[in-house]
């Protein structure tokens, strides 16, 4: 059996190693250590927990333990997909290198620039960096990669999940052509293997386990259940974790529970609290130092249960994880494997629970075509989804409570609504019966004969019919008045148009056709202006005899 003294490392790193508890090396780092240390492109591909992290780590302070690093240029470069990680293969460093004088600096969103910038500054051998972060400070003129001795791609499966290949690939441009590439992922996508032939020269390729497996150390079940109603299924899922979570308290040191979406962190987070347990969430969207602070938290077992999306679900370090719980099942099937790989590490067994509904069937079969095996059933304890209904939501009475009869939430306030339309759609109608006899409908004015019509506009107008055209308009105007003063339309603009007996209305009609006025309505009389004529005349020409006219 190999051992780490075996593989030719630095007297110093192998101290480091013994001292960190670690005696023979785990088979990614019994093959990738050797050509890492001749100097050769490296293509590591293994499943996660199984050591990838020190296949490169002891190789690069051994190789660099000579030499001396200059400002701003540093001899080595790591990049990885999230802070955590990074943070992580940073410890790593530390821990290996703590009998060197081997120097890093980790570069990570949600730090100051200016610290950053000193480290870089005094000159380090290792940088650990995210890719955004790393091309910040390349544009800002404080970082060159032109004496990178040592490239490090790690987790490069979820760098093309993240969106990073571009910056990948820019990142490569910027460094030299001859230096050692080591490239280590847990699945080989065709994107990634193209990188690989374009930026790897005959690498060693190291393959420890098929591609995509899930280790033998850890119990997974799955759990179906199908919820009573839509509108309730986030809910019922709540009640079903916190019953299992319940059902595996005598085993259950710590878990992590991942969610497929940010804002689902939060609320099952808030949810477990406020049922007793202690739960914290941890998602991209949080400051970094809340994320270290609750990562800290939850290695050192002061917090059990760490609520995360898949930000933590690579490459995170944290050996005693007894339980993993898949509160949504992972769109993408590779998320599956890493997100159970959190448990059953360093040899340790685990517990991995995956909860699903009828809706997820179409991602449980290519997560089962990709691991080459059907997950184990599993079942809800009694009871689990009676306790749905004793979440926060219903206590609020908030939207969705369920009031403890048909037609409550959402669907009964539709059907209430329908109910009271028809119990009020006769008593409508019986009012307009009611009220047609008293409504006063005006009927449209004669259309005025030849001679009241306006004449054409032009110079032949007949003064008869200017004579006729202003009496129409002057009796327009005189019946326009009258119904000004009608005492229907004063008690309506006063309010007391509902006093109005029938009786009273029906005299006003009497009045008004004995009198012969009309119901003046819009377009019955003719604006002045469109009656006035305009003729356009030619200036007078001056007579030449009597000279220049005057100026006017």
């Amino acid at each position: 059996m190999t051992k780490f003294s075996d593989l030719a490392l630095d007297p110093r790193v192998l101290d480091a190693v013994a001292e960190a508890g670690y005696e023979t090396p785990t088979p990614i780092q019994a093959q990738a250590i050797p050509p890492a240390l001749e100097g050769r492109d490296v293509l590591g591909i293994a499943q996660t927990g199984t050591g990838k992290t020190a296949s490169f780590v002891l190789p690069i302070i051994t190789r660099l333990s000579q030499g001396r690093a200059r400002a701003r240029m540093p001899r080595s470069l790591v990049l990885a997909p999230t802070r955590e990680l990074a943070a992580q293969v940073a410890e790593s460093f530390d821990k290996y290198a703590k009998n060197t004088k081997f120097t890093k600096a980790l570069l990570i969103g949600g730090v100051s620039f200016g610290d950053q910038d000193k480290a870089i500054d005094r000159g380090v051998d290792v940088l650990i960096a995210t890719p955004g972060r790393l091309l910040d400070h390349h544009e800002r003129g404080k970082l060159l990669l032109t004496g990178v001795e040592i490239m490090v791609v790690d987790e490069a499966d979820r760098m093309l999940d993240m969106g990073f290949i571009p910056d990948i690939e820019r990142i490569f441009q910027l460094t030299p052509a001859r230096k050692q590439t080591l490239f280590f992922s847990a699945t080989m996508a065709p994107e990634i293997e193209r990188i690989t032939k374009a930026f790897l020269k005959d690498p060693a390729k190291v393959e420890v386990a098929r591609q995509a497996t899930t280790s033998t150390t850890i119990e997974q079940k799955l759990v179906k259940f199908t919820p009573t109603r839509r509108d309730r299924a986030f809910a019922e899922k709540r009640a079903a974790l916190r019953a299992l979570i319940r059902a595996e308290a005598d085993t259950l040191t710590n878990a992590i529970i991942f969610c497929n979406r940010k804002m689902d962190v939060d609320v099952v987070a808030k949810s477990l609290k406020a049922h007793g347990f202690h739960a914290a969430p941890i998602h991209g969207d949080l400051d970094q130092s809340v994320r270290t602070r609750t990562l800290d938290s939850f290695r050192e077992g002061s917090l059990t249960l760490l609520v995360a999306s898949d930000v933590a679900a690579r490459g995170l370090d944290i050996p005693a994880v007894s339980h993993v719980f898949n509160f949504d099942v992972p769109s993408h099937p590779e998320d599956y494997v890493h997100r159970i790989g959190r448990t059953g590490r360093a040899g340790r067994l685990g517990k991995a629970f995956t909860l699903a509904t009828p809706a997820d069937d179409k991602y449980l079969g290519a997560i089962e075509s990709l691991v080459k095996m059907a997950i184990p059933a599993g079942e809800l304890p009694e009871g689990a989804l009676d306790d749905a209904s004793d979440r926060p939501e219903a206590a609020r009475g908030g939207r969705g409570a369920s009031s403890g009869r048909p037609g409550a939430g959402r669907g009964g306030s539709r059907s209430r609504s329908s109910h009271t339309r028809e119990d009020r759609a006769e008593p409508v109608a019986v009012a307009d019966e009611a009220e047609s006899e008293d409504v006063v409908v005006a009927t449209p004015a004669p259309r005025p004969t030849r001679d009241q019509r306006p004449a054409p506009r032009g110079e032949d107008r007949q003064p008869a019919r200017d004579t006729a055209r202003d009496t129409a308009r002057e009796s327009a105007r005189e019946s326009a008045r009258e119904s000004v003063r009608d005492p229907v339309r004063e008690g309506g603009r006063s309010g007391e148009r509902g006093n109005d007996r029938p009786n009273d209305r029906e005299r006003h009609r009497s009045d008004r056709s004995d009198r012969g006025e009309r119901v003046v309505g819009l377009g019955d009389h003719m604006p002045d202006f469109l009656t006035r004529s305009f003729r356009l005349t030619e200036p007078a020409t001056p007579d030449p005899a009597e000279g220049d006219a005057p100026d006017a």
